[in-house]
């Protein structure tokens, strides 16, 4: 159990929040319902007067694409005229960036005061769940979710967009009672949590359904697909489903053109997508067809709202390119799908400056996490790299030690009939961002990935070894 400190400053607010039990930063998570319990965060939020009930919210879970898809709304309704609060996680710089209105994240005397206002509750649970063995009080992302609907809730929002933090359904953002649901896709990751099949995934993910809630899908894959069907059908949900109720061409890396079969808006063509990659198209499909539901509802989101929360997302880290000369790309991709549409995008890159490609040295600088597929992941990645950095971040102990990803790589390249690239490892990420960087020419690529914390710590560095370059 915490002690209960004072909160005076924003550094007492980081410190009182960092000191909670956090499984975004745990080896082992342990997705149960002992320990991720909706009963619990319901208590949190009665304690606190349930803003929740304020809200109209817009609930997104999936594999992948829900952080994009998600921004993607919030960026358009707030364009619409809407006053617009948005829930996503991790963060990758400032904690203040799960908590953003209109595009701008809260401040920090903002945040200070929401610590405030959620310690007095917290320590209560915290007492009460002393008492009982076996319990736990809140948790970090718990008590950030709660912070995060108290401030939707006082800034009098007229929408807020959840993302799902792990699962869906025993999530934190579970609680809510939203206008729709939506579920980006389905793919493995997390399978000591969510189970080793697309099937038990899919269960966990559509355990964000409510009665007759409106549902809409962008998982292709039958086997998911199917059980979000059913689920639909027993909870009396309407649902959407890319390919079946709505569809896209994809155009080029950042254009679409979108078609819905029985919404009202016409088809958008030449959409500007500001994230690129088929992937992301797919996202923005998601988005505009979650649109359509809002406005069969008397939401009045104008094309031009829609086009510009499209063209204008933004999403650090999602395939972001911080520099064209050298090409440095940081993506937190950290999953085998994830991976494979990242590498979708590095080819068509490529295709689109074949001269740049012919003389350029591809790099990799790769970490990830003990609770991902890294084997999946490296053999999707190893075969379009002429050499690996192999690392660790530093500020997490979830990472998979960069001697055990090394043996992972020698093990495919003795496997395989092609040159293997070349491989070194470092156990400081900065000091193995720095190596790669140092040794880039003008038409070199440089691409980190592997996970949103190795993300986030080169992400800063990177970007300022650009400014003192140039």
């Amino acid at each position: 159990m915490q002690l209960s400190t004072a909160i005076r400053s924003h550094r007492d607010a980081l410190a009182y929040l960092f000191g909670r039990i956090d499984y975004e930063r745990t080896a082992k998570i342990p997705y149960r319902s002992r320990t991720f319990k909706l009963d619990r965060m319901r208590d949190l939020l009665a304690r606190l007067g349930n803003p929740e009930s304020a809200l109209k919210i817009v609930h997104v879970a999936g594999t992948k694409g829900k952080g994009s898809t998600s921004s993607m709304l919030a960026g358009a309704l707030t364009a619409a005229g809407y006053h617009t609060g948005l829930y996503t996680s991790p963060h990758l710089e400032r904690l203040e960036e799960r908590l953003m209105i209109d595009g701008e994240m809260c401040s920090e005397d903002e945040l200070v005061d929401l610590v405030r206002r959620v310690q007095s509750v917290v320590t209560e649970l915290d007492h009460e769940s002393n008492a009982d063995e076996g319990e736990t009080g809140p948790t970090y992302f718990e008590i950030t979710t709660a912070m995060a609907l108290l401030h939707f809730a006082g800034q009098k929002v007229d929408t807020a967009v959840l993302e799902v933090g792990l699962g869906g359904r025993l999530d934190s953002t579970n609680v809510c009672n939203p206008l729709v649901s939506v579920i980006t896709s389905i793919s493995f990751d997390h399978m000591r949590q969510l189970g080793n099949t697309l099937t038990a995934i899919a269960g966990e993910k559509a355990g964000i359904l409510k009665p007759g809630v409106p549902v809409v899908s962008g998982v292709l894959n039958e086997e998911p697909r199917e059980v979000i069907r059913q689920r639909a059908k027993q909870l009396d949900c309407p649902l959407k489903q890319l390919g079946e109720d709505f569809d896209f061409s994809y155009r080029s890396p950042n254009v679409i053109d979108y078609r819905s079969w029985d919404a009202k808006r016409e088809p958008l063509r030449d959409a500007r997508v500001g994230l690129i990659g088929k992937h992301q198209a797919a996202n923005a499909a998601v988005a505009l067809a979650t649109l359509d539901v809002l406005a069969a509802g008397d939401w009045n989101v104008p094309e031009k709202a829609a086009r510009h929360g499209l063209a204008n997302v933004v999403c650090p880290a999602r395939v972001e390119c911080l520099s064209t000369k050298p090409t440095i790309i940081v993506d937190a991709a950290h999953n085998a799908a994830s991976v494979e549409a990242l590498v979708e995008v590095l080819l068509e890159l490529e295709t689109a400056t074949p001269g740049k490609s012919e003389d350029s040295r591809r790099t990799l600088v790769f970490a990830t996490s003990l609770d991902k597929d890294a084997e999946a992941m490296l053999r999707f990645l190893l075969p379009q790299f002429d050499r690996v950095v192999f690392t660790r971040y530093m500020n997490n102990p979830r990472a998979v030690e960069p001697a055990d990803l090394l043996k992972i790589a020698e093990r495919f390249a003795a496997e395989g009939n092609g040159s293997p690239p070349q491989f070194e490892v470092f156990d400081d990420s900065q000091a193995a961002a720095t190596h790669a960087h140092g040794q880039l020419g003008e038409n070199d690529l440089l691409c980190v990935t592997g996970s949103f914390f190795i993300a986030a710590e080169l992400r800063t560095l990177l970007r300022g070894s650009q400014r003192q370059d140039h």
